[in-house]
């Protein structure tokens, strides 16, 4: 378990250093590796926060049961659209929630994940092989007149294969549970969670399901404007609750160093202390860690930019995390203390991410979170 003596102070030779201002309980950082398999992680490390707030345990779950049963429903769906839209292995943070109310979850140690290799790093996820493999199998039913009624067998075949069976009962401290058991035994309840956006193009204060890829169940999520939106995040934050975030990674100010920023691009010769000359001739990569070196001002965001950059295709649904905390910089600067699951030698802060305040106003495609953790007066206005 971490929490805020874990992550109290961080300084690397970049130039940020980082103190902790508020944190709440995580479970140590995990590595989705080679697989698309953010949104079982970082929502699943969302839940097992939820288990130590209400029970004080740590427990890791199996993302791989939730990838299982998510894939085969997704091509259950895909497959009744003809395909439209393809086949593919995203899921989102309402995925897991689903699952965990239809099917339940399991431990980790009730289903590894992975079925193939002896060396130590064959235990990470690696699925370039089963995800083409499944996609292909779904492709090559696309125009058939008439389908058996088994072809749901042989695409379980292949997760199972990949992935190991699901398994239906199984014991776990001593007890034997079924995954819905499990779930009432932590005292889960799927209808705790809501999903939270921030757009205009629908009205605020109603719900609407985002028209991103990998939202094909169609959650409704409640619209609130940014301002309400960030305030949604603090309160959770200061009431002892973590959240899953959907955002937008793809940025300039995304760091694999653990950085996330929006700096002022447009005065950055300014910002740098270079000459233009200088900063014109840099490479994309060379611009990118000049401007995240160390803290910079940044762009004010505003309500008006995140629809912007929505409607243009430069926000897009890239990743999943877990927000559970805030910290300052040296210059008394905020940032959001994120949970990624990139392992924990990618980054500078050993797995943990710092999100400026802009970055996550700018580039926040959903947060899901418990109900409780909504202000009152928020809550009142989406009737929750």
């Amino acid at each position: 378990m971490l929490d805020s003596a874990a992550v109290d102070t961080a300084k690397v030779d970049s130039g940020f250093v980082f103190t902790t201002v508020d944190s709440v309980a995580i479970t140590p950082v995990r590595d989705q590796h080679r697989s698309g398999t953010c949104w079982a992680f970082s929502t699943l490390g969302f839940l097992e926060s939820e288990v130590i707030r209400t029970t004080g345990k740590q427990i890791e779950f199996a993302p791989m049961f939730v990838v299982s049963k998510t894939m085969m429903d997704r091509a259950t769906y895909c497959v009744r659209m003809y395909n439209e839209p393809r086949f593919a292995a995203g899921g989102s943070a309402y995925d897991v929630i689903y699952c965990m109310q239809h099917y339940g979850l399991v431990p980790k140690t009730a289903m590894p994940g992975i079925r193939y290799g002896a060396s130590p790093a064959d235990t990470l996820p690696v699925h370039a092989e089963l995800d083409k493999v499944a996609s292909g199998y779904l492709n090559a039913l696309t125009g058939m007149k008439k389908l058996t009624p088994v072809w749901k067998e042989g695409l379980q075949a292949i997760y199972d294969t990949y992935l190991g069976k699901c398994p239906e009962v199984f014991e776990y401290e001593g007890e034997n549970h079924t995954p819905q058991s499990f779930v009432k035994e932590l005292g889960l309840n799927a209808e705790d969670y809501v999903s939270i956006t921030s757009y205009t193009h629908h009205p605020f204060y109603t719900r609407f399901a985002l028209e991103v890829p990998d939202n094909w169940r169609m959650d409704q999520m409640y619209n609130v404007p940014m301002d309400e939106m960030m305030r949604i995040i603090d309160n959770a934050i200061e009431m002892g609750y973590t959240l899953a975030w959907g955002a937008d990674v793809s940025e300039t100010g995304f760091t694999r160093k653990g950085i996330g920023v929006v700096p002022d691009e447009d005065n950055g010769a300014d910002l740098t202390g270079s000459d233009m000359a200088k900063w014109v001739g840099m490479s994309k990569d060379e611009k990118k860690n000049k401007l995240t070196e160390r803290p910079l001002p940044e762009k004010t965001i505003t309500q008006e930019m995140r629809q912007q950059a929505y409607d243009n295709w430069e926000t897009t649904d890239d990743h999943g995390m877990q927000i559970f905390g805030t910290a300052h910089d040296q210059n008394g600067k905020k940032y959001y203390m994120v949970k990624n699951s990139w392992g924990t030698l990618r980054s500078d802060y050993k797995g943990i991410w710092y999100i400026s305040e802009a970055f996550m106003q700018y580039k926040t495609n959903d947060i899901l979170v418990h109900k409780d953790a909504i202000p009152n007066d928020i809550r009142k206005k989406l009737g929750i």
